[in-house]
């Protein structure tokens, strides 16, 4: 999938594309993306978890180059850690084969030191609105809190890769340890909801049938997206 932002997306459900024979990572339905520059040969890996070291042979097998990953929240099943007592392999799994930096807001960076087992040293963190270059492309992330204090989005041109902030049916929870409710009404019908139509919005897990949709749609379809005010969203939704 070509993005405006001349960098190219590749969607990889956990258990289909990769890690299969996986049940827990097939059950979950996880998207990893690996976000290619054509032009040089460089990748950025988002939310590398189940199986990272297939995940860089896969880039490598293609002449591409790994240079950095990008999270988008915390949690095990996007950057790797305990999930229910079972071992993910994530993060701090890639970074034994590719020392490369870790993109993650600011708000997220104790979260994911205590998750991942990393040093601070590990991460590098920014702030909303960041700009990464990516070979002559270029991807913007933005904070969206709510599901984990430093949830966010990737953006490539009219694409954004949305983690567990916004799924084509729904959202990510606000009852795990970070979640607020609050947060997450204000993201999602105050800065997402100011997104034009025609983004392109590619969820963390594979929960719809389709793989992505464009926001018009899910202005109409998604129960999540209505403008509704805080005390009634948090009541129907959190």
């Amino acid at each position: 999938m070509s993005s405006p932002a001349g960098l190219e997306l590749l969607q990889l459900r956990a258990g289909v594309d990769f890690a299969v024979g996986d049940h827990v990572a097939t059950q979950m339905a996880n998207y990893v993306y690996a976000v290619l520059e054509p032009r040089h040969h460089v990748a950025l890996l988002v939310d590398p978890a189940w199986a990272p070291f297939e995940l860089v042979d896969r880039l490598e097998a293609a002449d591409y180059h790994l240079v950095g990953a990008v999270l988008t929240h915390y949690h095990a099943d996007h950057a790797g850690g305990s999930l229910g007592g079972l071992a993910v392999p994530g993060v701090a799994e890639l970074l034994e084969r590719c020392a490369v930096p870790v993109h993650i807001q600011r708000e997220e960076l104790a979260w994911l030191e205590r998750s991942s087992g990393l040093e601070r040293s590990a991460f590098t963190v920014h702030e909303d609105g960041d700009v990464l270059s990516l070979g002559e492309g270029a991807l913007r992330l933005v904070h969206t809190p709510g599901h984990t204090p430093g949830s966010q989005c990737v953006l490539l041109g009219d694409q954004a890769l949305t983690g567990d902030t916004l799924f084509l049916d729904g959202c990510g929870r606000t009852d795990l340890p970070g979640g607020d409710a609050a947060q997450l009404h204000h993201t999602l019908t105050r800065r997402i909801a100011a997104w034009e139509d025609s983004t392109a919005i590619y969820p963390g897990h594979a929960y719809s049938p389709a793989p992505s949709a464009q926001l018009a749609v899910l202005r109409v379809t998604n129960r999540v997206l209505a403008p509704l005010g805080e005390a009634e969203w948090t009541a129907r939704f959190s």
